[in-house]
């Protein structure tokens, strides 16, 4: 089975959150599982691209609106991420070194979309599967089935995964004009609330929509920024598929980016030598339990609240527990969180920032992780943490809910909580502190944890069986 997947990231090429590590991986395992999967995305201007050699695929034209644009497509030759890497090159729009944040993203993922979909027009075969990874592909379902000059991929199954529903790409109807000729009969298909939204057409469009975990799937239904009657209407071809991590570059006993390697049977004292490390380059205590934030600083994650429960929990908990942060998002949050340096000795730091060596360290190091994301579609930091036998604590959201069980519960692992508010947190950490001191249930929660199987080899037969069912 031939598997195209369209999308904005993927990981190691250019990555800015979850996406991109589902991206990087699910292909891979897909391919190890007998499957011909293969990447398209953007010729972004980084790192990956200059240090990796490409052969030029394909050169096409197309329109966006009346710009008649050329692009073209280059291909990694050594197949160094275990499937084909397809990188799409449009002067001037994605040869830039960020994925997002320009003022003209939407021009810019359009003419991604109609770059691609031109491109496959031109094959002499049809692929399998077409795979659209969040917003910035949705349009793709609906040219396949609706624009004049690609009605010949009508009949290739299509699948839209929502990685994020809360992003959609809403844009104007005096864009209308950028795709390609369409059918104005069709007109509904791109619109949600009198404004074209990209993710609205490909639950509308797609065959089949599927998104990151069965709670978040669930949640949708009420709470997607607009789209939930969409998604209550449409529920019949929607399904949720967990996601998995790459236990290749997951492993504790193997991973390069940490000192001291350790398996099940040495977790407690391979992450005591971990955490000693991690303490002694940010002068904290490695006698006390070690808490940890890895991610994007933004109000999704609950970042704007770190700052008041850190603080609670360090001038009530005085001298019983540190903080280590990672992340970058708001700046009024960066700032905070970077004032807080020094004003806790031995107890607290804060690195403002995106640092994969680093994360990879807190993970093998830290007694905790910390997730009180209000929105999280499935959430892979908690478990990279428990792959390295850190205990997540998580509010009971999306896939965290899913995958986290209470210490509380029937072989609970993990401290869960309801609320994204410094209260519900401040008692988590409470929890926290109180189970540290039980070194025993540590231990055994820890090796409970790791020996969780959130393989990608676990998920891949869902999406295949998905696939199947659409031929």
């Amino acid at each position: 089975m031939e598997i195209i997947h369209i999308s904005a990231e993927c990981y190691p090429v250019a990555k800015a959150g979850g996406l991109g590590d589902v991206v990087g991986a699910l292909p891979k395992y897909q391919n190890k599982a007998g499957h011909i999967a293969k990447v398209v995305m953007p010729m972004y201007r980084t790192k990956f691209l200059y240090e990796n050699e490409f052969d030029v695929d394909f050169k096409g034209k197309a329109y966006l609106g009346d710009w008649n644009f050329d692009y073209t497509i280059i291909k990694e030759k050594y197949n160094k991420l275990g499937f084909d890497l397809y990188l799409v090159d449009i002067n001037g729009l994605l040869d830039r070194q960020k994925v997002y944040g320009y003022d003209d993203d939407a021009d810019r993922f359009t003419a991604f979309q109609i770059a691609v979909v031109d491109w496959i027009a031109t094959w002499e075969h049809q692929p399998d599967i077409v795979h659209c990874h969040d917003h910035h592909t949705g349009f793709i379902p609906f040219m396949m089935q609706h624009c004049y000059a690609y009605k010949k991929l009508a009949s290739v199954p299509s699948v839209f995964t929502i990685h994020n529903g809360q992003y959609q790409g809403w844009m104007g109807w005096d864009k209308r004009n950028l795709l390609p000729a369409w059918d104005n009969w069709k007109w509904g298909m791109l619109d949600w609330k009198d404004n074209i939204n990209p993710m609205a057409s490909a639950v509308k469009c797609a065959w089949k929509v599927t998104t990151v975990s069965w709670s978040y799937m669930n949640e949708l239904r009420y709470n997607s920024n607009g789209l939930e009657d969409l998604f209550e209407y449409e529920k019949g071809k929607c399904i949720g598929i967990l996601n998995g991590i790459d236990n290749e570059v997951w492993d504790p006993s193997t991973d390069t980016y940490i000192n001291n390697n350790f398996s099940v049977r040495t977790v407690t004292t391979g992450k005591e030598k971990n955490k000693q490390d991690l303490c002694n380059q940010f002068n904290l205590d490695a006698t006390k339990p070690l808490f940890v934030f890895i991610g994007r600083l933004v109000g999704e994650k609950a970042a704007d609240i770190l700052p008041d429960s850190i603080m609670s929990a360090l001038y009530s908990m005085k001298d019983q527990l540190s903080f280590l942060i990672l992340g970058s998002g708001d700046p009024h949050v960066e700032w905070q969180l970077s004032n807080m340096n020094g004003n806790f000795p031995n107890a607290y730091h804060a690195v403002i920032g995106y640092n994969e060596q680093l994360s990879h360290q807190m993970y093998a190091g830290a007694d905790f992780l910390l997730m009180p994301s209000r929105v999280e579609p499935c959430g892979l930091n908690q478990m990279y943490a428990m792959r390295y036998g850190t205990v997540p604590i998580v509010r009971s959201t999306g896939g965290l809910q899913d995958t986290v069980v209470d210490m509380g519960d029937w072989e609970g692992f993990g401290i869960r909580f309801n609320h994204a508010s410094v209260g519900d947190i401040h008692y988590s950490i409470g929890r926290a502190v109180n189970v540290y001191q039980d070194k025993k249930q540590m231990s055994m929660m820890r090796k409970h944890m790791m020996k969780i199987d959130h393989s990608w080899e676990s998920v891949v037969d869902n999406y295949i069986q998905l696939y199947k069912s659409l031929k």
